[in-house]
C-alpha cells in the first residue's frame, strides 16, 4: 500500500524516555509510566495499559472555585504504562518546562495536560476590580515538571520590558510574577453613548519582568462580567 499519508513525518514518534513530547504541531504524545493529568475529552488514541479517572477540577476546593469563576480545568488522571495521544480542536500544542521557583498564570481553556508533579490553583487576576468579559480568574501552575498548552494559531511571546497591553481573550499565559491590571482602551464619548464601539473596551495591562503569550485569536468569554461582579464578595473570601 502506498500513500503520502505513510510518510515519515506522519509516523508515530518513538523515544526511549517517558514523558511528554510533540507528535506533531497539533498533537501531544505522553509516553506514560506512572501518572499524568489531562483535559477531559482530549484523548484521541492510546496504546498499552492505561486507566482514565475523571477528577473534576482537581479537588472540592478547586471545583467550588471553578463553579463560581468559570475558570479551572476539567481533569482526568492518566495512570499505567503506554502511549497516550492528546489533542484539542486542532489547536497548536506547545510544551513548557517549569523549574523549581517558576510560576505560570494560564487561562484554564488553554491547558491540555501536565505532569502530576505540578500543582495549580485558581486565583483572581490582580487589578481585576474593573471587570472585563474574561480573564478575571486564571490557573497558576508551579513546581517542577512539564505542562502542555494550546493556542489558536501561532502565538507571539511578548517580552514585558515596557508597559504592555493585551486583549484579555487573546492572553494565553504569562509570568505569574508580573503585575496585572485592567486598562480602558476605548475612550468614552458621544459615539460610545450612541452605541458605536471599537470592540476593544478593556485590555489587560502587564508590568514588571517576564513574558506574555498572545494567540492570534480571541477565546469567547466564559461568563458575563455582570455575574462575575455579583460574586465578587464571596470569591474574595474563597480566593484569599
Amino acid at each position: 500500500m502506498r500513500s503520502a499519508l505513510f510518510s515519515a513525518e506522519n509516523l508515530e514518534k518513538e523515544s526511549a524516555q517517558p514523558g511528554m513530547r510533540l507528535q506533531n504541531s497539533k498533537m501531544l504524545k505522553i509516553e506514560l509510566n506512572g501518572e499524568a493529568m489531562a483535559r477531559v475529552g482530549s484523548m484521541v488514541a492510546y496504546q498499552g495499559q492505561v486507566q482514565f479517572q475523571a477528577l473534576g477540577s482537581g479537588g472540592i476546593g478547586k471545583f467550588i472555585k471553578q463553579r463560581l469563576t468559570g475558570e479551572g480545568v476539567p481533569l482526568m488522571k492518566l495512570s499505567g504504562q503506554g502511549d497516550v495521544f492528546l489533542a484539542e480542536l486542532s489547536k497548536d500544542v506547545h510544551i513548557i518546562d517549569l523549574e523549581p521557583g517558576d510560576a505560570l498564570s494560564i487561562n484554564g481553556s488553554s491547558v491540555l495536560a501536565f505532569d502530576s508533579t505540578l500543582s495549580y490553583d485558581i486565583k483572581m487576576v490582580g487589578g481585576a476590580g474593573m471587570a472585563s468579559s474574561s480573564g478575571l480568574f486564571n490557573c497558576v501552575f508551579s513546581g517542577h515538571g512539564r505542562i502542555a498548552i494550546t493556542t489558536k494559531g501561532t502565538p507571539v511571546v511578548l517580552n514585558v520590558d515596557a508597559p504592555t497591553y493585551v486583549d484579555p481573550q487573546a492572553a494565553v499565559c504569562w509570568s505569574a510574577n508580573l503585575q496585572t491590571g485592567y486598562h480602558r482602551a476605548e475612550q468614552l464619548g458621544l459615539g460610545t453613548l450612541l452605541g458605536r464601539s471599537t470592540g476593544e473596551a478593556f485590555t489587560m495591562s502587564f508590568a514588571g519582568q517576564g513574558f506574555v503569550v498572545v494567540q492570534p485569536s480571541e477565546e469567547p468569554p466564559v461568563m458575563g462580567s455582570g455575574a462575575q461582579q455579583q460574586q465578587g464578595g464571596l470569591l474574595g473570601g474563597l480566593l484569599s
